[in-house]
């Protein structure tokens, strides 16, 4: 089936995953239809399959981009010290966090929904974002700087907690993005047992 009259390929496929992350967001994945996704674009149904061959594979290509795009935009300095390192890693993860937050909601919210092997794909990609933490987490425990007994489980805890912030903070609120940042590095600080 041809394209829309007017639509172009560079144009119409980053729309097509635009609205599907909206939608899928906003609805569930399972609750929304190519046809759905199709309308917010405004090309006919058929047309989405010149930009994916599925609803699952673009799914899949959500999240995944998703992760690839966290990992490419964080920058650990294991030179500096683990709690500057720390600091730094809780700050960028809340600001990207909110920067994305249809997309984050998607990544925890819709695995269930991945086929076996796209969801082994998107879980090493959260694995190396996940190490980089428990990397600092070591180096911190290590230098005496942090007392932990399990790095890994504190990993998961401490991201859980960073990445909750999308389902309360409103731009415009009681408390700024700084403020989010300084409040939760103090809670980092403490569940670290860096004081």
């Amino acid at each position: 089936m041809a394209r829309t009259t007017g639509s172009r390929a560079e144009i119409t496929g980053p729309l097509v995953r635009d609205a599907a992350l909206r939608l899928f967001a906003r609805h569930g994945y399972a609750a929304v239809s190519m046809r759905q996704i199709a309308a917010a674009v405004g090309v006919q149904a058929g047309a989405l399959y010149a930009y994916t061959p599925d609803k699952q594979a673009l799914l899949a290509n959500l999240l995944t981009d998703h992760m690839e795009n966290l990992l490419s935009a964080w920058n650990d300095g294991p030179a500096a010290p683990p709690l500057q390192r720390l600091e730094a890693f809780v700050r960028f993860h809340i600001a990207y966090s909110l920067d994305h937050t249809d997309a984050v909601f998607l990544s925890y919210m819709e695995l269930r929904n991945l086929s076996p092997d796209n969801f082994a794909a998107v879980a090493t990609l959260r694995g190396r974002y996940e190490e980089s933490l428990t990397a600092i987490l070591r180096a911190g425990a290590d230098a005496g700087a942090m007392r932990l007994a399990d790095p890994r489980l504190t990993t998961m805890a401490l991201i859980a907690m960073l990445t909750g912030v999308t389902n309360w903070y409103r731009e415009g609120g009681r408390l700024d993005r700084r403020a989010v940042a300084d409040h939760y590095w103090g809670l980092v600080r403490g569940a670290v047992g860096a004081g």
